[in-house]
């Protein structure tokens, strides 16, 4: 078993190209993680990794290997499938990501409820609001807020999400609300949610012609963080554009209120992505099953409180 835990270190590091990063994703120390790499390294009696400061870079016997590593995970981990779903009995870990708000608000809270209903299944959550390369990264499924992907990717749809414009009564106070969409372009700070890379910024709004304006909106602060921008905007430093179901609570407490709510803001879908074969093993079919339901009844119920 040993042995297969050499590998499974081996595939992650050439993954992440680091070996401190596979550590953290399979659970061991970067000690336990070294140490392994070099019994693979002894075992096959070749260097696998070119190692540098920074990376580690596979040799060319590293990189013969690992495609042939890679096709030794999958079929044990489709074995296991099998034998799990013969028994009826799930079991394993699963890596999964999802956008900071959803996962605080809706996914965290059931993955405990989801444990006790199949106890012999791990969950581990990754959280970010950045875009996530599921395959580079090693996820099992990701759970997708906005425009679909067009991908490889398998999907499971959840549902709609709706968007609204807020801001906290003090900022309203002193700059006054928003008149209309070129009033808020002009005159209002908006919070943008911003990663690298990232291009022009626009909020989206569906006109009742069945059109689409895309306004490209400005302001003094941006974060890759969604959670960031609302307590922003809770602190009265401008207008944040976000999903109903995260700012609920706030919206009911009087701690921010919707504008421009004459004009509708295009919203988001909500999905669940995988690698194809990913939905095939037990452990990830029962996991999608139970959420998909759930995390939609929640966000209902969040919304309908408000």
């Amino acid at each position: 078993m040993s042995y297969i835990e050499n590998i499974r270190v081996f595939v992650r590091t050439v993954e992440v190209g680091n070996l401190s990063a596979a550590g953290r994703d399979l659970r061991v120390s970067p000690a336990v993680a070294s140490n392994r790499i070099k019994e693979l390294e002894k075992h096959l009696g070749v260097r696998l990794f070119n190692r540098t400061t920074r990376q580690l870079a596979p040799t060319e016997q590293g990189r013969i290997f690992y495609e042939g590593a890679k096709q030794i995970l999958a079929t044990i981990e489709e074995s296991e499938a099998a034998i799990a779903d013969i028994s009826n009995n799930p079991k394993g870990a699963i890596i999964v990501s999802a956008p900071l708000g959803f996962g605080r608000h809706i996914l965290a809270p059931l993955i405990p409820e989801f444990h006790k209903e199949f106890p012999d299944i791990s969950v581990r959550l990754r959280l970010s609001d950045r875009k996530v390369d599921i395959i580079k990264e090693g996820m099992d499924l990701a759970f997708h807020m906005g425009e679909l992907p067009d991908s490889n990717l398998k999907m499971h749809k959840i549902t709609d999400i709706e968007r609204t414009l807020c801001a906290s009564p003090e900022y309203i106070k002193k700059h006054g609300e928003p008149k209309d969409l070129l009033d808020l372009k002009r005159n209002h700070n908006c919070l943008l949610l911003r990663f690298p890379g990232s291009r022009e910024y626009y909020w989206s709004f569906a006109e009742d012609d069945g059109s689409v304006t895309r306004l490209e909106v400005s302001g003094s602060f941006d974060s890759n963080n969604g959670t960031v921008l609302t307590q922003w905007a809770e602190s009265g430093h401008g207008v944040v554009n976000k999903a109903k179901f995260e700012i609920a609570h706030q919206i009911s407490a009087g701690e921010l209120v919707p504008v421009l709510t004459d004009h509708k803001l295009i919203g988001a879908h909500l999905a669940c992505l995988y690698p194809h074969r990913r939905y095939q093993e037990p452990k990830i079919r029962v996991f999608i099953d139970f959420m998909i339901s759930r995390c939609r009844d929640e966000i209902n119920k969040r919304v309908s409180k408000r």
